[in-house]
């Protein structure tokens, strides 16, 4: 890819930025010829389509958090809930263009990352990935914590195993031990999607594809018992705003239930494995946005609409599974009920989600490692297997560690990161069409600058408001976060120091691929 601008970096004594780039190919311009290089070195496949793409994204957002963050929407912002998700949703479409542009000019796998490392200098990128990797890693371990309960009660509801908080422990003989049934299950489902994103991209893709029909077609269901049912009354919306608060009462809601927006850019981490990257990414994105924000809408309206404000409050994360309980028909064949139904749909839906973040975060940390701004062998393909083989591992155990974090703490963090995130991105936009204004763009977003500084500006403002919550009521969330970056400043500054990049000087061979694993 040609750039204009600067041949290098100021304070930078190495080689210019765009010459220590891996400039290998992608699979955009590896599809046609096969993955083996003269090298006997082979890049991503690409083995995803629209469809595949757009299910990435909408199995991440229309996850847990639809479930579980309503009934907190409702409670902070009463019937201004949908409300809440729907100014969301206009903010996360702003976001969503700089992506979708970036995306197509920049066909690379890493998300938000791969373009920051387009337009900025080696640290300011790396802690955008460290960011980012995190992020979803923590985001992974909130959806298995989310998945377990879930799973228990779809069990109990079925008679087979007691209620979720009457489980008792779950032995672990090898190290004479035992664990909550619901950390059990949150670790065997890591390690089971781990597992399928290790042996087949293609095998994870479609399981994405397949769980988050499953999961739509599920609150397609509630929504249409919803608004045919004597229960729902618009009269559940007035007043809009609770306890006599204006329209900025409603800030706080939006900053906690960011998160539930959080998923049209895990598509882009996946781009070297989308079949015609260029134009079906934006499309993908598009889509999946435009379908969740329908769904969220249709969701929070039936439950705000039948339950009313305060018994959507009240009944907290198990406010849509209430609301399915009150006007959907008991004796159904196999569902059984409402409840069970929507029970099903947070399974799903939890389990897509984690499959998604599974999928983002080893990208991310492929992407680093292909960049040597983590280790080299993060950036390796399988030999056999053609993933991410190390990536996807090392991503699964820090995974696997979050799954203690305080289900809160681990939703704040990731609402910070993705939050802070999406603001450099929006700058990354405005920066690379100030620095390269003819490069070229498949896509270019309408009404430029308006969306990038319209997006900077209110996710500055969400970031704003959220930390000011934080402060107040989950400190620790603040203080991981902090931490984890200072972490990876100091582990940037060794790895740098130690001669990670000991090569930078050495010339690239422009024929130079992804390289493998012998894993």
């Amino acid at each position: 890819m040609n750039r204009s601008g600067n041949g290098s970096e100021t304070g930078d004594r190495r080689r210019p930025r765009e010459d220590r780039r891996r400039s290998g190919p992608t699979i955009a311009d590896t599809a046609a010829v096969g993955c083996v290089s003269g090298h006997g070195e082979r890049a991503p496949e690409a083995d995803l389509g629209l469809l595949d793409a757009t299910m990435i994204g909408m199995g991440a957002m229309i996850g847990a958090g639809i479930f579980v963050l309503t009934g907190l929407a409702a409670e902070i912002a009463g019937p201004a809930a949908i409300l809440v998700f729907a100014l969301n949703g206009v903010v996360t479409a702003f976001t969503g263009l700089s992506y979708a542009e970036l995306a197509a000019s920049i066909p690379k796998s890493g998300g938000g990352y791969a373009f920051v490392r387009e337009v900025f200098a080696d640290l300011p990128s790396f802690v955008m990935g460290w960011m980012l990797w995190f992020a979803y890693m923590i985001a992974g371990g909130l959806y298995a914590l989310g998945f377990a309960p879930n799973f228990l009660e779809l069990l109990h509801v079925y008679d087979l195993t007691p209620a979720p908080d009457q489980v008792g422990a779950v032995a672990l003989p090898v190290v004479d031990a035992a664990i909550p049934a619901a950390v059990g299950l949150a670790f065997v489902a890591v390690l089971g999607l781990v597992a399928l994103n290790a042996i087949s991209t293609a095998a994870s893709g479609s399981v994405e594809t397949v769980f988050t029909l499953i999961k739509v077609g599920i609150l397609v269901v509630f929504v249409a018992f919803g608004v045919t049912s004597p229960m729902f009354t618009s009269a559940e919306f007035q007043p809009l705003f609770a306890d006599g608060g204006g329209p900025l009462s409603i800030l706080p809601a939006m900053g906690l239930t960011f998160i539930a927006f959080e998923g049209y850019d895990l598509i882009t981490t996946v781009t070297e494995e989308v079949k015609n990257p260029r134009e079906n990414i934006p499309k993908a994105i598009f889509v999946s946005l435009a379908v969740t924000v329908v769904v969220y809408l249709a969701v929070v309206g039936v439950a705000v609409g039948t339950l009313g404000a305060g018994g959507l409050a009240a009944a907290g994360e198990a406010g849509i599974a209430q609301a399915a309980t009150e006007f959907m028909p008991t004796g159904l064949p196999v569902i059984r009920n409402g409840g069970a139904i929507i029970v099903f749909g947070a399974v799903f839906s939890t389990l897509t989600a984690l499959n998604a973040v599974v999928i983002a975060s080893s990208r991310v940390a492929f992407s680093m490692g292909r960049e040597e701004q983590l280790l080299p062998s993060f950036g390796q393909l399988h030999h056999r297997y053609g993933t991410p083989f190390v990536a996807i591992l090392a991503s699964g155990v820090v995974m696997l560690g979050s799954v203690v974090l305080p289900t809160r703490s681990a939703g704040n963090m990731s609402s910070l990161f993705f939050l802070l995130s999406f603001v450099v991105v929006n700058g990354s936009v405005i920066k690379l069409r100030r620095e390269r204004p003819d490069m070229n763009r498949p896509y270019e977003m309408p009404y430029y600058p308006v969306p990038p500084i319209l997006g900077i500006v209110l996710n500055l403002i969400l970031t704003g408001v959220l930390v000011e919550y934080l402060l107040r009521t989950d400190v620790l969330a603040l203080a991981l976060s902090g931490g984890w970056i200072l972490l990876g400043i100091v582990a940037y500054a060794i790895y740098t120091r130690l001669g990670a990049d000991e090569s930078a000087g050495e010339p690239i061979d422009p024929d130079e691929t992804t390289p493998q694993t012998d894993d």
